[in-house]
């Protein structure tokens, strides 16, 4: 693959990622308006996974299908690495921005229900009012710091988020990739020959 299509599938992970970024936004604006009772519960993480693994293999097979249909690993990589970290950066800041002025109720119901939830799971695992009120104390510094982060949380969710979404994109590769069949390697260095 030459520089140009290089330029061309990077170019296509960016567009396909920030398409996939106002997707997730308009779907968590509608959850949030329509339906804030899924907020935090096994469902939405549900709909999004199952959305996200399907917006990952359509994106995926466009870029490639786009690009001419084969890439290596490394290609694969790099441009299946900006589609994935795109939608988590932009998303992970636009929570920060939605909780703080736009919609300024949305850090309590959310830390309410994340906490009622995880009373909730707790009280079915143990009797232990120690370990219960240990995990809804966890609970609370983690809403804080999602809510109100300091530089170091923000460099140390991207970075987490960077190395997670790093691995995933290798094996999305791994899957992914498509090489060129040799016979067509050597149908090209044909025509260049002829040239």
């Amino acid at each position: 693959m030459d520089s140009n299509t290089l330029i061309s599938a990077r170019s296509l992970a960016i567009k396909y990622g920030l398409v996939w970024t106002a997707i997730n936004l308009v779907i968590f604006l509608l959850v949030y308006y329509a339906g804030p009772q899924l907020m935090g519960t096994w469902k939405y993480s549900a709909i999004q996974l199952v959305i996200g693994l399907g917006l990952a293999v359509y994106f995926t097979l466009e870029i490639r299908k786009q690009i001419g249909g084969f890439w290596s690993f490394s290609e694969a990589l790099k441009s299946i690495f900006i589609l994935f970290i795109i939608p988590t950066i932009i998303l992970f800041f636009f929570s920060i921005v939605f909780a703080r002025w736009i919609e300024p109720t949305y850090e309590s119901k959310i830390t309410e229900m994340t906490l009622n939830a995880t009373t909730e799971l707790m009280e079915r695992i143990t009797d232990d009012q120690e370990i219960i009120d240990k995990a809804i104390s966890d609970a609370e510094i983690a809403m804080v710091k999602q809510f109100h982060p300091s530089f170091m949380d923000i460099v140390k969710s991207i970075g987490f988020s960077v190395i997670i979404y790093f691995i995933g994109a290798m094996i999305w590769a791994a899957i992914f990739k498509k090489d060129r069949p040799t016979f067509y390697r050597a149908e090209e260095t044909n025509d260049e020959l002829n040239d």
